[in-house]
């Protein structure tokens, strides 16, 4: 796995690799590609999976030290992993920690227009954010409101989840279209 820089910090690796792989399961889901407009590309998946990781960094910001701990290690975790695909598309070696840097400042720019409307409580403006960093540039983008929809429903869910699942791992996204 990709995760072999963890057992030098932390023993919580089996902890993060378990959450990290329902992360990731989550922003997987067919129907987010098929029904709710997210681009089945590379960057639509970069973008799927920035949502759903910032609706678990917003769950964890009120958990215990060992929520918030795993939480980091699953920030680092999915950088390791931003830097795996970015070489397997074969960008050169001088070239990644630039192409890291942007999708550095993609991500926390997500996670701020995000979590301000999330915050609110503000579907309209969540799809607004939504279809600027899915259909960038895009003359006729989708709407994006069932995915904003979607984003705030599992909000919900997650907010509910008790404290001992996020410290295990097993924190999971409500499945999308259910």
């Amino acid at each position: 796995m990709i995760f072999g820089l963890f057992k030098k910090k932390s023993g919580n690796i089996a902890i993060v690799e378990r959450q990290y792989a329902l992360l990731t399961a989550a922003a997987r889901q067919p129907f987010l590609y098929t029904d709710l407009d997210v681009p089945d590309t590379v960057m639509g998946r970069f973008e799927m999976l920035s949502a759903i990781l910032i609706l678990y960094f917003r769950r964890t910001r009120a958990s215990a030290r060992a929520g918030q701990e795993i939480a980091q290690e699953i920030v680092d975790a999915f950088f390791e992993d931003v830097d795996h695909s970015i070489r397997e598309l074969g960008v050169g070696d001088v070239s990644v920690p630039k192409k890291m840097k942007k999708f550095a400042g993609m991500f926390y720019g997500r996670l701020e227009s995000y979590a301000a409307a999330l915050e609110g409580r503000d579907g309209g403006a969540l799809a607004a954010a939504l279809r600027r960093n899915f259909h960038p540039g895009a003359d006729e983008p989708p709407s994006m409101q069932g995915l904003a929809s979607y984003l705030l429903a599992a909000e919900t869910v997650l907010s509910e989840a008790p404290e001992e699942i996020v410290e295990t791992g097993q924190l999971r996204i409500p499945p999308a279209g259910a």
